[in-house]
């Protein structure tokens, strides 16, 4: 079983320094990402709640569920997250909004 930790540290201007640690058997890994929160996307998600690091925080467990976090490229947008799955959106609206 994969156990996921994660810290947010705002940049400024919407972007993010991600750590994602997960903890598999005995090895310790850290992922370190740089996420930019589109405003519209956020909005879009999350609505008049509006909250980057809660949507980045379930856009990382939306994305690690379909793959590693170490396979994740260094730098996320959201917006391209949204345009890459077809799914993504309605998903974390359901999730966040729900």
């Amino acid at each position: 079983m994969t156990q996921q930790q994660l810290s947010i540290e705002p940049l400024g201007d919407h972007d993010y320094l991600v750590w994602v640690g997960v903890a598999e058997d005995i090895d310790d890994t850290a992922v370190t990402l740089r996420v930019r929160a589109d405003p519209d996307v956020v909005h879009q998600i999350s609505g008049s709640e509006a909250d980057d690091k809660r949507v980045i925080a379930a856009t990382i467990a939306y994305l690690t569920a379909r793959q590693r976090a170490d396979d994740l490229p260094g730098d996320l947008d959201l917006q391209d997250v949204a345009g890459f799955y077809d799914d993504y959106v309605e998903l974390l609206q359901a999730q966040l909004q729900g």
